[in-house]
């Protein structure tokens, strides 16, 4: 199960926000599961440093997904530049990574 599984994770400003993106992308079969979170950020944007509260979500899925569910994240989202970053799962409890498998479409 080495790096069939992988953890795509974005922000954005509000928990609506967050919790809308994550229901449409477990409906729509892109991630088994999506974990929603307040942050702080820290960033440089146009120049300047910035922060900002966030929510940041975690989607559980395939590799083989990653590419559409980024394309969906960025397509739903309202920022100008989205954070999308996919990190590989490289190992973990089996059970739970069948279970992904199960619940995302090929």
């Amino acid at each position: 199960m080495k790096n069939e599984h992988a953890v795509v994770t974005t922000t954005t400003d509000s928990e609506d926000k967050a919790q809308a993106l994550a229901a449409a992308a477990v409906e729509g079969g892109l991630a088994a599961c999506a974990q929603i979170y307040p942050i702080g950020s820290v960033y440089r944007w146009q120049g300047k440093v910035e922060s900002a509260r966030e929510w940041r979500i975690d989607f559980k899925t395939r590799s083989a997904s990653v590419d559409e569910l980024t394309a969906f994240v960025v397509g739903a989202h309202d920022y100008d530049t989205p954070e999308v970053i996919a990190v590989p799962v490289t190992g973990g409890h089996a059970a739970y990574l069948d279970w992904v498998t199960a619940e995302t479409r090929p």
